[in-house]
């Protein structure tokens, strides 16, 4: 199954700059018998892990977060840049490779002991997946997972997430 999967992530070379090999889900997204197929995936963790919310990580992660979610039959929780959410907010910085950057989401959106899946399209050096998770345990909710489409191991972003278990489809 996650053959499929894999042969309809592209790699294109040195986008967005010199050196990078992106990992394009767009063709995956245009195939809904294969993009069901990752869902799936997704959900027979989720369900594993007894979770009770799904929060998605702007914006690739709300993709896969909400039809997760809605399959589930759980709340979907964005995690947003700054300035998008109307309501109150809690917030976490993160570093990144040159400088930082932040991540809110509404104060009132999980509850105390809650558990929460992570999801996200790719995990790279983990900044944004553990920003997410602290934001998770700042409001008094369990994060129980990272569920994601795609594992770039040797960049070691698991290391990041402490015992937050990670399930990826593919790794490379």
């Amino acid at each position: 199954m996650t053959a499929n999967i894999e042969a309809l992530i592209r790699t294109i070379p040195d986008f967005p700059k010199d050196g990078i090999q992106f990992k394009d889900i767009t063709p995956l997204l245009a195939d809904a018998a294969v993009f069901s197929e990752a869902l799936k995936l997704m959900e027979e963790n989720a369900r594993e892990l007894g979770v009770e919310a799904i929060v998605g990580i702007e914006s690739r992660g709300f993709l896969f977060g909400v039809p997760l979610a809605l399959s589930l039959g759980v709340p979907f929780v964005p995690a947003r840049k700054p300035g998008k959410l109307p309501s109150k907010t809690v917030e976490v910085e993160y570093a990144l490779e040159y400088g930082t950057d932040k991540l809110q989401m509404h104060a009132d959106a999980l509850e105390k002991g809650q558990r929460v899946l992570v999801v996200d399209d790719l995990l790279a050096t983990g900044g944004t997946a553990q920003a997410t998770v602290k934001l998770i345990e700042k409001v008094g909710a369990k994060p129980v997972g990272l569920s994601i489409l795609i594992e770039l191991s040797f960049l070691e972003g698991k290391a990041r997430l402490g015992d937050v278990p990670v399930h990826a489809i593919v790794k490379y």
